[in-house]
């Protein structure tokens, strides 16, 4: 089981919680939403849960919830410039389709 980031994931990550001055990871997880079914969630994490599961990638801790690590588990995070636009992406290997408008998936 893990959740990887590249590079670049790991150094905007790095920035985000410098900025924010504190922290001790990302917690990335799923929720209900969307045509397809689910959608990725992330928010910063300042405290552990005692069910969390903990992984370290590029000295990032990213933090998952026992019920999301079913959805998620072997993604990797990246983060990624397209013109205009730049946001992280999410390769994971348990996806089966998403939606046209890429803000929901199905497994």
């Amino acid at each position: 089981m893990a959740i990887t980031l590249t590079d670049t994931a790991a150094d905007r990550v790095k920035k985000f919680l410098k900025n924010r001055g504190k922290g001790i990871g990302l917690r990335l997880g799923v929720k209900t939403s969307g045509c397809s079914g689910m959608a990725y969630v992330m928010e910063f994490v300042d405290e552990l849960e005692d069910t969390d599961v903990v992984f370290e990638d590029h000295g990032v801790k990213i933090v998952v919830d026992p019920k999301s690590l079913v959805y998620i588990d072997g993604t990797e995070m990246d983060f990624v410039r397209e013109g205009l636009n730049e946001g992280f992406k999410f390769i994971n290997p348990n996806e089966k389709g998403s939606c046209g408008c890429g803000e929901s998936f199905t497994v």
